[in-house]
């Protein structure tokens, strides 16, 4: 089993809670005093107090779509996908990019939103209608 590690700064812990744990429901792991620990969809996200580059002064393009740069992210499950766009929508969320479907008929097609956690950290979460179709050219 590979499982993924990414560290990013956050502003505070307890707010950063509320958005990982409570609204993207990822359980809680291992913290101390400045750093929590989340299951992000099965990979392990390190948040630790720190200053946050913000993404909103760099971008790429994607299908004409301007992206935030840097960002991170995770692949889901389509139907996993859509209910937490269900969810988020219901909360009246504020997207980057609202989510859309990508590449259309094409190898790679792909549901994808972005949004910012509670410090400002660009996130993108994904999934493939065709899960096969990951790394497909």
């Amino acid at each position: 089993m590979s499982v993924f590690h990414l560290a990013y700064t956050v502003t505070d812990l307890e707010s950063t809670r509320r958005f990982y744990g409570d609204l993207l429901e990822c359980p809680e792991g291992r913290s101390s005093e400045t750093w929590v620990d989340f299951n992000f969809f099965g990979n392990q996200l390190s948040l630790h107090i720190g200053e946050v580059i913000k993404s909103s002064n760099s971008s790429s393009s994607v299908e004409g779509v301007s992206v935030p740069m840097p960002h991170f992210g995770c692949v889901l499950d389509w139907n996993i996908f859509y209910d937490l766009v269900d969810k988020l929508q219901s909360k009246d969320f504020k997207f980057i990019i609202k989510p859309s479907v990508r590449f259309l008929g094409l190898p790679g097609e792909q549901a994808t939103m972005f949004f910012e956690d509670i410090s400002g950290n660009a996130i993108e979460l994904k999934a493939y209608r065709n899960p096969s179709e990951v790394f497909t050219k």
